[in-house]
């Protein structure tokens, strides 16, 4: 699994490609916790990329937002409809905030 990391402005941007899954998602919560662990205000993962997601990565996901305390915001964008309703039936649409695209993530 490739994961892209991009720095913009005060943003950490996080591109994981194809899939996240069971055998893929520890590599991701790595990145993840990296990347909350810099402190950054904004973590932004861009899923512009991103073809498949498991239950282990939805789990990687929750863990990051839950580690990014206020006034620090982790922002997810750029989801594929297919993602997107993985999202909307596991009740995680509802939690978490989902912008349509990386610009508007970049200023949730």
């Amino acid at each position: 699994m490739e994961i892209r990391q991009e720095t913009i402005g005060d943003a950490v941007v996080l591109i994981p490609v194809a899939r996240v899954d069971s055998a893929t998602a520890k590599a991701f919560e790595a990145q993840v916790l990296a990347a909350v662990n810099t402190g950054a205000p904004r973590i932004v993962v861009d899923f512009s990329a991103l073809d498949y997601i498991s239950s282990a990565g939805l789990r990687v996901v929750l863990v990051g937002a839950k580690m990014t305390r206020a006034p620090r915001r982790f922002v997810l964008c750029a989801m594929k409809p297919h993602i997107r309703e993985v999202f909307d039936v596991s009740g995680f649409a509802r939690i978490l905030t989902i912008t349509p695209d990386r610009a508007a993530a970049l200023v949730a």
